[in-house]
């Protein structure tokens, strides 16, 4: 996506992290990513400042550096990991699915799980908001769209086997991407609203995937 003043060819791609190999090393990245999130959590991902970063894992700035070149690896790191943990639950209740009773079950649990997951997990909130606020981290958001509507999509071809797969497709890829949004929005009102948002979204989207 351009920035301003700058074309997509043009934009300079965002540093990634660099995965460890030693178990050492491995277990320092897991201080540094655990404590990320604890600052996240208290003061938002704007405020997170790398040398802080270092100082709560207890390691020289150097060698945060040394895996992250800068903060946007962190919280790209990190939004990724929730986003891979998801894919795996939206796989185990969708892979058994055979019939349209089946597949509203397994998503009207998802939808409950996601909630109750981003609900235990406030620090997430403040992650997507770091992907929102960065537009070299927003392809972030829409891979895991394209994946999580893909995982969908084969479960209601498996349902509707004569149905036009384009238009599956399609329909399975904005009903992920509004559950995101769902949960956003769900997150940053009060509980009470926010759960009847949730509910809304569910009944709206079952009815979706009901319909021919």
């Amino acid at each position: 996506m351009a920035g301003s003043g700058t074309s997509a060819a043009t934009e300079t791609p965002r540093p990634a992290a660099r995965v460890p190999t030693q178990q050492r090393s491995r277990e320092r990245v897991e201080r540094m990513l655990a404590a990320a999130s604890e600052l996240i959590e208290k003061g938002g991902s704007d405020a997170m400042k790398m040398s802080e970063v270092a100082e709560r894992a207890g390691v020289p700035i150097g060698s945060l550096y040394q895996f992250f070149p800068d903060k946007g690896a962190i919280i790209r790191t990190l939004a990724e990991r929730y986003n891979a943990l998801g894919r795996e639950c939206i796989e185990k209740e969708l892979a058994p699915v055979r019939t349209l009773g089946e597949l509203g079950d397994a998503f009207a649990r998802l939808v409950d799980v996601y909630y109750a997951m981003f609900l235990a997990e406030p620090v997430m909130r403040d992650i997507w908001s770091g992907t929102q606020a960065d537009k070299a981290l927003q392809e972030i958001d829409l891979a895991d769209s394209r994946e999580t509507g893909t995982l969908l999509a084969e479960a209601l071809g498996r349902v509707r086997r004569g149905a036009d797969r384009n238009r599956i497709a399609t329909k399975a890829l904005l009903i992920m991407n509004l559950g995101v949004a769902t949960m956003r929005l769900a997150i940053a009102v009060g509980r009470e609203e926010g759960a009847a948002l949730v509910e809304a979204y569910k009944a709206m989207a079952l009815r979706e995937l009901a319909a021919e």
